[in-house]
């Protein structure tokens, strides 16, 4: 080999060398990933319930006696006032029937009045009293009950609320009983959701006798209402078949928003002592099953089940799993492979959560 060929065949090493050990560099560049470890702290956690929305009271208004709906004096959705006339039956045969019970209790009182001068005076026996006297009693009982089923024709509003849909129209013939209207007293909802056992016997050891549980209300629109509510009951029952039982919040509805049967979501805020917890994007999902990397002592990750028991905004609160010496991928999980060597940059979990969006990402 020539002098010529030797300088040529070093230089290509010399070159390829460079190349080798800047893609090594590289390499090693791509492969520093971030790592932090979980952080054990007391925090708030959100529940989240379906609910029913109820009127405090919601009644149906029926008529009490039969006949034809001569007036109706209001309209479906208005507010009514208690004692308002809402319907009018036709009056006049329960006009004439008190008319006659009337003349019956002036004729018995007439008669009473008479026997009474003459026991008075000896001339009749006090049995025959007694008789006129009960008589009179009787026609008294009758007047009475004429009022009574006049009264009836006119259905008042029992409470202020609001009508519901008019189920019969002015002129029909309603039968006693019949369903009219409905209507809600909507100043106070009762707001209705399920609670499981595990999660009611937590409530339960943490509400003291005097203290209540706030509740907030996610509307349908997925805006929250404006008011706070206040669980307020429990039943006493679970539903064996859902392993779920029934509270009950009470929410203030001053500007009438709220209406009977609305749906939406009771979100309860409960504290957590001492929770461990990880940011949700250090972890990664197989088959409905929660995993991060876990980083050993020799720079080798390996992926591990954790259990998680509860979701925070960003945040997930680790049941089982893990331990606060643990480091943990908190980027890149999806350039790594299990078992492969990684350079880790340790960042503090308080700075981790510093950094966190704690609104919207």
């Amino acid at each position: 080999m020539n002098n010529k060929n030797i300088i040529l065949a070093v230089i290509t090493m010399v070159i390829i060398g460079f190349g080798c050990n800047s893609h090594k560099e590289n390499h090693h560049l791509e492969s520093t990933y971030l790592v932090t470890s979980p952080i054990r702290k007391d925090t708030l956690i959100t529940k989240t319930y379906v609910c029913q929305i109820h009127s405090t009271q919601h009644i149906e208004l029926r008529a009490l006696e039969k006949g034809y709906l001569e007036k109706i004096f209001v309209d479906e959705g208005q507010f009514v006032k208690k004692g308002q006339l809402m319907f009018q039956i036709m009056p006049r045969l329960y006009q004439a029937e008190l008319q006659r019970a009337k003349a019956e209790a002036n004729f018995a009182d007439i008669e009473y009045q008479n026997t009474k001068r003459l026991a008075e005076t000896n001339v009749v026996a006090p049995n025959e009293l007694a008789l006129a006297k009960a008589k009179l009693d009787k026609a008294k009982a009758e007047l009475a009950l004429a009022q009574v089923h006049l009264d009836f024709t006119q259905i008042r509003a029992p409470f202020d609320g609001i009508m519901d849909h008019f189920h019969v129209r002015q002129g029909s013939l309603v039968e006693e009983g019949e369903l009219l209207t409905t209507l809600s007293d909507n100043h106070e909802m009762w707001v209705y959701f399920n609670v499981p056992e595990a999660e009611y016997l937590d409530y339960r050891q943490k509400v003291t006798k005097d203290s209540v549980i706030s509740a907030r209300l996610m509307m349908a629109n997925n805006k929250f209402f404006d008011y706070e509510g206040k669980v307020t009951t429990i039943e006493a029952d679970f539903d064996n078949a859902t392993g779920n039982i029934s509270f009950r919040a009470t929410f203030p509805n001053p500007k009438g928003l709220l209406r009977h049967g609305e749906t939406g979501n009771v979100l309860i805020d409960a504290p957590l002592k001492e929770a461990l917890l990880i940011p949700q994007k250090a972890t990664f999902e197989i088959l409905d099953k929660r995993y991060v990397f876990v980083v050993g002592d020799d720079d080798v990750i390996h992926s591990k089940e954790i259990e998680i028991g509860a979701e925070l905004t960003h945040l997930y609160v680790v049941k089982s799993g893990l331990k606060e010496s643990d480091k943990i991928l908190l980027e890149g999980l999806r350039k790594v492979k299990d078992g492969e060597h990684i350079a880790a940059n340790f960042m503090e979990p308080e700075e981790v959560l510093a950094k966190l969006e704690l609104h919207a990402e």
